[in-house]
């Protein structure tokens, strides 16, 4: 099953992408992933005999792949144009979802990419000015009560 299991792999990426890139992963699953597109797809053996689960879901920044947003079980019989045609609407799905979301993107300045810096809040410099005031005084209280 598992030679099978690349094969198809093989030739469904050849369908899906020009640029592909087929490996087997720590878990045993086929995974072929399109970085110019970033987005993945595994293949699995599913619980049936002629039977693979058809897993989608994209690549990050970093280049590692995020949880899988859409998934399907595929008869293995069923040919590569079906497979194919299965994969481009688990795809579909995974585009339509929306991207996650960034808490702070990053400002342009000029020709380069700047990211923004995080300001320390009032409540953050209350609790500053607080202990500097406190060391201050067990300072103070220290050389007061030394000179005597």
């Amino acid at each position: 099953m598992r030679a099978r299991l690349r094969e198809t792999a093989v030739e469904l990426a050849e369908v899906l992408w020009r640029e592909h890139i087929v490996y087997r992963d720590r878990s045993g699953h086929v995974v072929i992933r399109g970085e110019h597109v970033q987005r993945w797809i595994s293949l699995a053996p599913a619980g049936g005999h002629d039977e693979i689960l058809v897993r989608a879901g994209r690549i990050l920044d970093g280049g590692t792949t995020a949880p899988a947003r859409s998934e399907a079980v595929v008869p293995l019989s069923a040919g590569t144009s079906e497979l194919a045609a299965a994969c481009r609407r688990l795809l579909a799905e995974t585009a339509s979802d929306p991207a996650p979301h960034n808490p702070r993107p990053a400002r342009r300045v000029g020709s380069r990419r700047v990211p923004r810096g995080r300001h320390t809040g009032l409540g953050s410099w209350l609790v500053i000015t607080c202990m500097a005031a406190l060391i201050a005084a067990c300072l103070y209280s220290t050389w007061v009560t030394s000179g005597r």
